[in-house]
Order: C-alpha cells, then sequence, then structure tokens
C-alpha cells in the first residue's frame, strides 16, 4: 500500500514540475540577438525566417534600402548601420558577415545585414519594458517598441527588441 501511494505521489509531483516547467518557459522570450555598433537589437524567434551568409547588395546606395537575391527569392535589404550612424558597416568591405531575415505580416522578406554570428537567447518577460513613446518619436531606435533590461555583472545590458513591421513603412 505504501508503494501505490509513494508511486502516485511521485506521479503527482511529476505533473506538477512538469506545469511548473511550463509556466516557466511561457514566462521567457526567445530572442535573436545581434549588435549594430553599440546597439544591441533583437528580434522574437518567430519573426526570423532565416540566417543568411551576406550575399551582395543590389540598389542605388543613396540610402539604406537594398535588395539581394537568396536562391528564387528577392530580400529588401536593410542596411540600419547606415540608418543609425550614417556610414557603412565596416565588415561590408571585406564581403563577411550574415543577413537575418525576417517576414513583415504582408510576407515580404527583409533582411538585417550584420557582423557577427547572431545569438539565440531567453529573455525573461519581466525584463521586457515598453519604451515611452516620446522616446521612440525622437530616437533613431523608432524601430523598437520594446526594451529588454539584462542585469550583468558589469551592470545592465539595454537590448532594443525591433518591430518588424516598423523597419519600412507600408
Amino acid at each position: 500500500m505504501n508503494s501505490n501511494l509513494m508511486n502516485t505521489q511521485s506521479k503527482g509531483n511529476q505533473s506538477v514540475l512538469s506545469e511548473k516547467t511550463t509556466r516557466e518557459t511561457k514566462q521567457v522570450l526567445k530572442l535573436i540577438l545581434f549588435t549594430l555598433g553599440n546597439l544591441h537589437l533583437a528580434l522574437p524567434i518567430e519573426s526570423v525566417y532565416k540566417i543568411l551568409n551576406r550575399a551582395p547588395v543590389h540598389g542605388s546606395g543613396m540610402n539604406q534600402v537594398g535588395v539581394t537575391h537568396s536562391g528564387e527569392e528577392e530580400i529588401t535589404v536593410i542596411d540600419l548601420y547606415q540608418r543609425f550612424f550614417k556610414e557603412s558597416l565596416p565588415e561590408a568591405a571585406n564581403g563577411g558577415g550574415y543577413l537575418v531575415t525576417m517576414q513583415n505580416k504582408t510576407g515580404e522578406l527583409y533582411g538585417i545585414p550584420v557582423a557577427d554570428a547572431p545569438i539565440l537567447i531567453d529573455v525573461p518577460l519581466s525584463a521586457i519594458r515598453l519604451l515611452p513613446e516620446s522616446y521612440r518619436r525622437s530616437d533613431t531606435v523608432n524601430i523598437a517598441r520594446h526594451v529588454a533590461v539584462i542585469p550583468q555583472d558589469s551592470g545592465a545590458k539595454t537590448i532594443f527588441l525591433l518591430d518588424v513591421d516598423l523597419l519600412l513603412p507600408t
């Protein structure tokens, strides 16, 4: 009889642990993190289509938007480094780097060139905050609606969460 009771309690604890794990999993957001200059930027993993090796970008060069080809797809490339810092990404000259691609709500593919490989991180929902509207209207990072503040030994790391639908006006 005791062994049955122990088995029942053991199974009961497993379901409690399973529920707790499920709750904890839902309380984090998986982000693809990359750095441009001194800015830490991220996209929710659900928004990311693919991470590609950087390919040549075609366009006039007059603004931060170009196009690249990937297989049978055309990808609009948005050079956020040029947009934020008014110069080309330093690593662009040697052809290295990556293209973080994503889809907006209309299904159009966008890509952001980055120098270093993006990383996948889990951010607790409690660390994500809404950016004030006044800040969004006045700063160059107006394509982010939220920010994550991650405590670290040397202080806090601020990560701007990009909104795919704000990258280019539709």
